[in-house]
């Protein structure tokens, strides 16, 4: 966990430490499915406050091993920066609902292709909003992947309102999180701490229904909920470090990973069907990423927008 977090100060790690931290947290996301198995009788919304009750004191936990509580009283005294972060915290909300309840509802497809939609969301945020340029070979690969999305929505209109919500949330969330003038491990205290009041309301209504708390089903169901702080803290700690230190393009493009995990696992483990259109649509998506490094390899890599990251710094 302390590597995870590496320097409580932003932009201090090489592009190799911000790689490995990138990845590592694409291997925990992409088995998150084999996790969220242990927990599926527990209903979306209730395991998602569960995460935020316990992800928080993991996260003050942290904080108090490495000195952190200055930066984090620097946080909550900045008014642009927690603006930034209520946002934040409000997309990744909403996202572990949407990718709970797809899990969950036999959606494990949908959930990989929001996630193979998601690089071309960041890819356009950082073109957009971060002034990240893309080469032509890398523009010809959003282009064909969109061309695979468009080929999904004529065969699976049922479930694409899902995958796209589950990439635009994650991908705005991303975005913010990149450009706040928080540290990784900050960040998500404070966006912890903003949601926790929310989630304690939930699990106390669970609590008060017939059926009670599913904390209360079992110690194996209780030691599985409570698993879900450090398995929502680590990988996003690691993310917010990577995409704090590397150009947005790419970090959305390393996006690819996880999906693949998800989309093998409900293949293979899951053994959900597979429908033309979503073969189709991943077909173009993974030749669309061959594009994209192809474009890397012949120099077109995007350079950081480190300034961005730390606009409103003396806010």
């Amino acid at each position: 966990m302390v590597l995870a977090v590496g320097s409580m100060e932003d932009g201090k790690i090489s592009q190799g430490r911000a790689l490995a931290y990138a990845l590592g947290a694409h291997a925990v996301w992409g088995s998150m499915p084999l996790y969220l198995m242990l927990v599926e009788s527990v209903p979306a919304i209730e395991f998602v406050s569960w995460r935020l009750v316990f992800t928080l004191p993991l996260c003050l936990g942290i904080m108090a091993v490495l000195s952190g509580f200055a930066e984090l009283k620097a946080v909550l005294a900045n008014r642009r920066t927690m603006l930034t972060l209520l946002g934040s915290s409000t997309m990744i909300g909403i996202n572990w609902f949407l990718y709970v309840f797809s899990i969950q509802s036999g959606n494990v497809y949908a959930a990989s292709l929001g996630y193979y939609i998601l690089p071309l969301v960041m890819m356009l945020l950082g073109l957009v909003f971060l002034g990240e340029r893309l080469t032509r070979l890398q523009w010809a690969a959003v282009a064909l992947a969109a061309a695979g999305v468009a080929a999904l929505a004529t065969g699976a209109l049922t479930t694409l309102w899902l995958s796209m919500s589950m990439a635009t949330t994650f991908g705005v969330y991303g975005l913010l999180r990149k450009t706040v003038a928080a540290g990784p491990l900050v960040g998500l205290t404070v966006e912890s701490m903003i949601l926790v009041p929310i989630a304690l309301v939930v699990v106390a209504w669970f609590a008060g229904q017939p059926q009670g708390s599913s904390m209360t089903h079992g110690w194996g169901l209780a030691l599985a909920i409570a698993g879900s702080g450090p398995m929502t803290a680590v990988p996003l700690i690691m993310f917010a470090t990577a995409a704090r230190a590397m150009p947005y393009t790419v970090i959305g493009f390393l996006q690819f990973i996880s999906p693949t995990i998800v989309f093998l696992m409900g293949l293979l483990l899951f053994n959900e069907e597979l429908k033309p259109a979503q073969l189709a649509c991943f077909i173009a998506i993974w030749a669309a990423a061959a594009l994209f490094i192809l474009g890397l390899f012949k120099g077109g890599r995007p350079a950081p927008a480190d300034e961005v990251a730390s606009r409103g710094a003396g806010d």
